[in-house]
């Protein structure tokens, strides 16, 4: 049983429109490997050219961002859910 991965409006376009995909990994990081590789190009989006999750970036496990965690080393269970949810700004 893969993780489920929830993918963001702007980002669906790469997912050919799917909003949760299913991905292989113990952690964030092969998380993300998995979703390049099954969707070339997602992963420029996501992570800067050092591998570091954009700033404007939130990815959660089970609710918690993994910024409070250990970034993309966090570890995950088969049955985690991941959220990827781009930072919004503006108003007033």
């Amino acid at each position: 049983m893969a993780t489920k991965v929830r993918i963001p409006a702007p980002l669906r376009k790469l997912t050919k429109d799917q909003s949760v995909v299913e991905l292989n990994g113990a952690t964030i990081q092969d998380v993300l490997n998995d979703l390049e590789k099954n969707y070339p190009g997602i992963m420029e989006r996501i992570c800067d050219e050092t591998g570091q999750v954009r700033r404007f970036i939130n990815i959660f496990v089970n609710g918690e961002d993994i910024r409070f965690k250990e970034g993309v080393k966090t570890q995950i269970s088969k049955d985690s859910e991941i959220s990827i949810i781009p930072a919004i700004a503006g108003g007033r």
